[in-house]
C-alpha cells in the first residue's frame, strides 16, 4: 500500500506540473500577443490577421498540450489500477495460504484427538 500512496502522490504532483506548464504557456502567449499589438508598426487589418493566425496556432498548441496531458493521465491511471490489482492478488494469495495453514492445523488436531474422542464415545456407550 505504501507503494500505491507514493505512486498516487507522484501522479498528482505530475498532474499539477503539467497544468502549471500549460497555464504558463497560455499566459505567456497572451502577453506576447498583447505586446505585439501595442508595438506593431503595420496596418490594423494586417495586425488583426496576424493576431487571428497566432490565436489559432496558440489554440492548437493548447489543445495538443491538453491532449498530451490527458493521455499521460490515462496512462498513469491505468498503471495505478494495474498496481492495485497486483497488490490485491498478492493479498488474496496470502489470505488463502493463511486459511490453508489454519485448516491443516485443525485437521492435525482432529487426527491427534480422534482416538481420545473415540475412546470416550466407547466408554459412554459401553456403560
Amino acid at each position: 500500500m505504501e507503494n500505491y500512496d507514493e505512486e498516487t502522490e507522484h501522479s498528482e504532483h505530475y498532474g499539477y506540473t503539467i497544468r502549471g506548464f500549460i497555464a504558463g504557456a497560455l499566459v505567456g502567449a497572451l502577453a506576447g500577443a498583447g505586446t505585439m499589438l501595442l508595438m506593431a508598426p503595420q496596418s490594423g487589418e494586417r495586425t488583426r490577421r496576424q493576431i487571428r493566425k497566432t490565436g489559432v496556432a496558440l489554440r492548437d498548441q493548447a489543445m495538443d498540450g491538453v491532449e498530451d496531458a490527458m493521455d499521460q493521465a490515462r496512462a498513469t491511471s491505468q498503471q495505478i489500477t494495474a498496481n492495485v490489482h497486483k497488490q490485491a492478488d498478492k493479498m488474496q494469495q496470502k489470505a488463502e495460504k493463511i486459511q490453508q495453514r489454519g485448516q491443516d492445523a485443525l485437521d492435525a488436531q482432529k487426527e491427534r484427538w480422534a482416538p481420545v474422542v473415540e475412546a470416550g464415545k466407547n466408554a459412554v456407550n459401553g456403560s
